[in-house]
């Protein structure tokens, strides 16, 4: 009997995987169309304040690859990447793919942490609301609480805890170096507090599972449990806990990667959405394709593990 789930799970993997193969192919190909078509050139930017003659602005673009045709391009860096190479920064010179290692490692830790904020307030308030009625007097201002803080933009928010933070604790939460000196968490607590409260997601989560957990509550099975004396909490946790939060956070990756960039701004966090902002302003193409491919696996790996735990819950409804 225990064969049958892991076989159905591994072949859910697999198809999962060939989705995001294809997936990642294709927002490479547009992002790249997009960055070719868009007006500018890297090489000004780049020799900004320069007056190079044509014959060594020629020699710069035929040495970093640019004479070639658009989709020659695209197949030679889609060559390096699948060899692990990401090109080089046109503006700092560095590898791509050193750089992205530490700032997508800066920008999972801010999202895992905001996407924990989220879940810890909404998670009980839904609970709260979907076994003792809306309508109770503790469970509605609760509620309201929750859209409140998803109402509030996410720029204003940080600007808030920041003026908070200088004159209600007396430490400005801003560094050049994020979570690598001395004081990290200090730095740390703030950015992922604003995210967390700020990215819209905590009223979603609470209407979401409060519908999902009063559906499960009203099954016949969990009425025949509750009938028996038996705690219907572990018959509703899977389908009425589990799945529904997975499902949301999945759904909501690439909006808290969206706030990500606004709160990375904000507090001078190393991440990637810091790291997008800028390659924008200086047309940093690599860099720029570089992250466009890491922020779509982000998403896609929400998607995968969303998956995993449908089927591993409902085997029989990943069959079908």
């Amino acid at each position: 009997m225990k064969s049958i789930p892991l076989r159905i799970l591994a072949i859910t993997l697999l198809k999962e995987l060939g989705l995001a193969s294809l997936l990642l192919l294709g927002v490479s190909f547009v992002v790249f169309v997009i960055l070719y078509a868009a007006p500018g050139d890297p090489f000004s930017v780049l020799l900004e304040g320069q007056l190079p003659s044509e014959q060594a602005l020629a020699g710069i673009r035929a040495a970093m690859g640019a004479q070639q045709s658009w989709y020659g391009q695209y197949f030679s860096w889609l060559h390096n990447v699948l060899g692990g190479n990401f090109g080089t920064s046109l503006h700092s010179g560095l590898p791509v793919a050193g750089e992205l290692v530490k700032v997508s490692l800066n920008t999972l830790y801010l999202t895992l942490g905001s996407m924990l904020v989220t879940l810890c307030i909404a998670v009980p308030i839904a609970l709260y609301s979907s076994m003792r009625g809306h309508a109770v007097a503790i469970s509605w201002p609760l509620t309201m609480l929750g859209y409140v803080f998803s109402a509030l933009p996410v720029f204003w928010l940080g600007y808030i805890a920041i003026y908070v933070s200088v004159h209600g604790f007396d430490f400005f939460p801003l560094s050049s170096s994020g979570a690598s000196d001395g004081n990290g968490w200090l730095y740390t607590l703030v950015p992922v507090l604003v995210l967390g409260l700020g990215s819209g997601t905590i009223s979603e989560v609470i209407r979401y599972l409060r519908e999902e957990m009063s559906r499960v509550m009203a099954e016949d099975y969990i009425r025949t449990e509750r009938a028996k004396g038996a705690s219907v909490w572990r018959h509703a946790f899977k389908e009425g806990l589990l799945l529904p939060v997975s499902e949301i956070i999945a759904a909501k990756i690439p909006f808290i990667l969206g706030g990500a960039v606004i709160v990375e701004q904000i507090f001078n966090w190393p991440g990637m959405g810091r790291m997008a902002w800028q390659a924008a302003q200086d047309r940093d193409f690599p860099v720029i394709m570089g992250i466009a491919l890491v922020a779509a696996i982000f998403v896609r790996v929400g998607s995968l593990i969303q998956r995993i735990v449908y089927t591993a819950v409902n085997p029989q409804g990943a069959r079908d």
